[in-house]
């Protein structure tokens, strides 16, 4: 439903199985593929879109669950937050599964999906820095049965995009068997979009830590050199021992680098950031130290 009259009736394609949605897609080009809604509809509702046609995803079973596949996790574009969300998948990607808890409400929560929190693209989506930090990789259907996959972060940051016809299928994910945290900071109490996120993982078997910040720029960002730093001090022999004046380095590290202090005028001064933004990299440095603390604890 929604509050504005339809300016001319839309075509609806409700395909059963992911190659039919393809060919509706590249049939039909002006065509917008439909899953939760979540998004779509509250564009249409604000005016801001008018679909020619809809592509339906809700009858494409294929893509609603997940499977094992050579130490990976496949996880269909249409398991939606609510699923996600359970304990049985919280085993498997914890920071996955809190994220989708974090989604927003449970309405939002049963409709949304990881397909279209991908697609949509929107900096608070709550999955994407748990993407970004887990390097997952998107395998995208294409006409004629086409395939190829994709990191997810090439997608966020426009590397490489989506073309005509294509459709995000599976999200394939690396299984850590690691410490996987998942905070995010909200303007108010309860479920809500996020002012800042951060997503952490553990990844014992290279020794590595990887670290994604969410919410504060159109994509989730890296702090590689972070990631780095504080790796190579943890003790990873002796239960990932790590000093504790070190959590709080790394979360300053996180933010200094995500959110970096105004460039030097030409007579070398150095402005004060605004008073918001001050806030927000001290919100972001304590996500990052709370989240690592979380994960080596």
């Amino acid at each position: 439903m929604t509050t504005h009259a339809p300016q001319a009736a839309q075509a609806v394609t409700l395909p059963t199985t992911l190659d039919e949605a393809v060919a509706a897609l590249t049939a039909v080009p002006a065509a917008v593929p439909v899953a939760g809604g979540t998004d779509l509809m509250a564009a249409v509702n604000s005016g801001q879109l008018r679909p020619a046609a809809l592509v339906g995803l809700g009858r494409i079973s294929e893509i609603r669950g997940w499977q094992y596949l050579d130490g990976h996790a496949l996880l269909g574009a249409g398991l939606t937050h609510a699923r996600m969300g359970r304990p049985d998948f919280a085993a498997l990607i914890p920071a996955l599964a809190a994220a989708a808890r974090a989604a927003g409400p449970p309405h939002i929560r049963n409709a949304g999906t990881l397909g279209g929190n991908i697609a949509s693209a929107a900096p608070t989506g709550d999955a994407l820095p748990v993407l970004a930090a887990l390097e997952a990789t998107l395998i995208v259907a294409g006409p004629g049965g086409a395939r190829r996959e994709i990191p997810v972060s090439h997608l966020l940051a426009g590397m490489d995009m989506l073309r005509a016809g294509e459709l995000i299928g599976f999200v394939r994910v690396p299984l850590l068997h690691a410490p996987q945290v998942f905070l995010k900071a909200t303007g108010r109490t309860g479920p809500g979009r996020a002012v800042a996120s951060v997503a952490l993982v553990l990844d014992p078997a290279r020794r590595g830590v990887r670290c994604a910040v969410g919410a504060i720029a159109p994509m989730p960002l890296r702090p590689l050199d972070a990631e780095q730093w504080v790796a190579g001090l943890i003790d990873w022999d002796n239960n990932r021992a790590l000093v504790p004046e070190a959590l709080s380095a790394f979360g300053e590290y996180v933010a200094a680098a995500c959110i970096p202090d105004a460039a030097p005028a030409e007579d070398g001064s150095v402005a004060q950031l605004p008073p918001a933004v001050l806030h927000l990299r001290r919100t972001v440095a304590a996500l990052a130290r709370r989240a690592l603390g979380r994960a080596l604890s």
